[in-house]
């Protein structure tokens, strides 16, 4: 195949995920050939700073070479074997390993292959254990979720999920859900203050879960960080509160950590900075280092005896996955989780996200920032047209996009959230190159911004 024929290929018979493909045309973006470091390269050889973490799940860099040895080790032996009825070592090597490194309390991992399959997995855990649970056996439906939030793309996932548009498209699919408003505060209803709309967070929250106690499933959330929703970033202390009202009322909490899992926030898991184990624990993105689709759902002793039972008492959970479990992606995280030890990752990410906040912080009075947010290495900026009073861009000038072209000429990948810009590194990208993405970043944002204000 020529060079003009793969281009072409990619433009037209490869159907991109939220993409618009007539754009996508027109803007040929660069197709990726291979990889070194922490760096993209395409067919044309030009090179571009990874700084999304190829979507947030790249962890150590490309082409890691005790990953690729694990990963070959892996291959001598056997690529992939059913879980359905039969084991495989990395699996259980690798269960072992999660609940070692996870939230004190859970004690069973169930295996898919992708953040949205591990939340359906929690989502279908959640339902069939109050039917099962062994004192008080109950028929609930009912999940509680936040405003603006991402559970994934499939149709429980966006069921409990937020995004406006995908209710729009897809709701005639979709079951129930109750919402609670997002603890942030950017976006409030006029003539309420910051505080007070806090306090109003709260007191949905208790209500919500108060009132429908008894129809309630679950209760799920991303801890700490919304991520798809713009990087929300919650106050200290939401999680601990959920956590200790759904522990009063028995209701089984769902931690969905696919993006904020595997020191995106600054610890390995974004729930211990509160000390919340939840009864579900839902894992994808980093967990292979950013190498092999596989996903997990962690599960306390509590929620997995529910389940056991003779074959004839149906207590099964009847789900899963042809590549649950698969040997070469369980490989492939054994490694990734042995190089957080060997190489201080986390440490490394603290000190980056402690250098991405200095190198952020003039962006405080920008008059088209409406507001900068990070926890950890999880980075989003809001770009407005205005400030003072808040008016943002017209969405159709995309100035979020914008910002991505920009940083593409100047060698960098970058993806935003509607006009949200974002940077999210690697864990244990050096700091010299956080650096120069914070350089572009900024440089791209004034770019962006001043062509979106010249088209107003």
């Amino acid at each position: 195949m020529t060079l003009d024929e793969l281009l072409r290929a990619d433009t037209h018979e490869v159907w991109h995920p939220f993409t618009p493909m007539r754009v996508h045309a027109r803007e040929q973006p660069p197709v990726i050939e291979r990889a070194e470091g922490f760096e993209l390269i395409d067919t044309s050889g030009r090179r571009y700073l990874d700084g999304i973490s190829s979507l947030w799940c790249n962890v150590h860099g490309h082409r890691v070479p005790e990953i690729d040895q694990a990963i070959r080790d892996q291959l001598d032996r056997v690529a992939h074997s059913t879980l359905l009825g039969l084991g495989n070592v990395p699996a259980s090597q690798l269960a072992l390993e999660l609940l070692r490194v996870a939230p004190p309390g859970l004690g069973h991992v169930f295996y898919s292959d992708n953040g949205s399959t591990a939340v359906e997995a929690a989502l279908k855990i959640s339902l069939q254990y109050h039917a099962q649970r062994g004192d008080t056996p109950q028929q609930r439906s009912l999940y509680v979720s936040l405003a603006g939030a991402y559970h994934g793309d499939t149709v429980g996932s966006v069921s409990v999920g937020g995004i406006d548009l995908f209710h729009s498209l897809y709701g005639r699919l979709l079951f129930q859900t109750l919402r609670v408003p997002s603890p942030v505060t950017l976006h409030r209803p006029p003539g309420m203050s910051a505080p007070q709309y806090l306090a109003h967070c709260h007191a949905e929250l208790e209500r919500t879960l108060r009132t429908h106690a008894a129809q309630i499933a679950a209760v799920i959330m991303e801890p700490l960080v919304q991520g798809a929703a713009g990087m929300l970033v919650h106050p200290p202390g939401y999680l601990q509160r959920v956590r200790d009202l759904t522990r009063e009322l028995d209701l089984p909490l769902i931690a969905d950590e696919v993006a904020t899992g595997f020191g995106r926030t600054g610890s390995l898991f974004a729930c211990e900075q509160e000390q919340v184990t939840p009864d579900l624990l839902c894992l994808s993105k980093g967990i292979t280092g950013g190498y092999l689709p596989l996903a997990a759902t962690l599960a306390t002793p509590q929620i997995f005896d529910a389940f056991l039972g003779e074959a004839a008492e149906g207590k099964t959970f009847f789900h899963g996955h042809t590549y649950t479990g698969n040997p070469l992606g369980c490989a492939a995280a054994l490694a990734s989780l042995s190089l957080f030890e060997q190489r201080g990752v986390l440490r490394n990410a603290e000190q980056t996200a402690e250098l991405i906040a200095r190198r952020l912080a003039g962006l405080a009075g920008h008059r088209h920032v409406a507001e900068v947010r990070q926890r950890g290495l999880m980075v989003g900026i809001e770009l407005v047209q205005e400030r003072d009073p808040l008016r943002p861009f017209p969405s159709e000038l995309r100035t979020g996009h914008r910002v991505t072209l920009a940083a593409r000429r100047r060698g960098v990948i970058v993806r935003p959230l509607g006009d949200v810009a974002v940077l999210m590194p690697a864990p244990a990208m050096p700091a010299e190159l956080v650096d120069r993405l914070c350089t572009v970043l900024l440089e791209s944002m004034d770019e962006a911004c001043a062509e979106s204000l010249s088209l107003c």
